[in-house]
């Protein structure tokens, strides 16, 4: 978050971190973050004042085919994947997040629980159903249309109508 807010970055942690946070902890191997506006090799520059390193020899190539830059937290040893937001949905992620306090006077930038239902139900793995189980249960307040809204989207885009489906089926197990 030091790093943000020094090279003036809009992002919001999203992944297992946020899932955690929103819904049941659990163990992740790494920080997923999602980042706007932001130009690789730029990033590069700025983290390496913070800790930050490429953990892949070709991260600039990486980066610009993929739009994920690979890093690593020398201190903590802790992998970091950033995703070079460029969707309107991305970008709405960032806009909705909030500053969370997670103890010891740190407090992080983390995506809504509709946001991480969101990406959960498109990433479709195992962890990510429980994640979404786990998020609704634990936040029974949430905007579901807005949810099943992006998830249609995303369903539509990539042609997979069984993203929406598999989000339904979870919806009508709710208590």
């Amino acid at each position: 978050m030091r790093w943000f807010s020094a090279a003036g970055l809009r992002g919001a942690i999203i992944g297992g971190v946020a899932a955690s946070l929103l819904g049941k902890p659990r163990l992740t191997k790494d920080i997923d973050v999602v980042i706007m506006d932001a130009d690789p090799e730029d990033l590069l520059d700025s983290a390496a004042d913070f800790g930050f390193v490429p953990r892949i020899p070709d991260a600039m190539e990486f980066a610009r085919t993929t739009r994920m830059l690979l890093l690593r937290y020398t201190e903590g040893n802790i992998d970091v994947d950033l995703s070079l937001g460029a969707l309107p949905f991305e970008n709405e992620v960032i806009e909705r997040s909030s500053l969370i306090d997670v103890g010891a006077g740190l407090r992080i930038r983390i995506a809504s629980p509709e946001d991480i239902v969101v990406m959960k139900a498109v990433a479709g793995r195992g962890r990510d159903v429980m994640d979404i189980e786990n998020i609704l249960g634990a936040n029974p307040n949430l905007d579901i249309e807005r949810v099943r809204r992006w998830v249609r989207e995303f369903a539509s885009v990539l042609d997979m109508p069984e993203i929406h489906d598999d989000l339904e089926k979870l919806l009508r197990s709710r208590p």
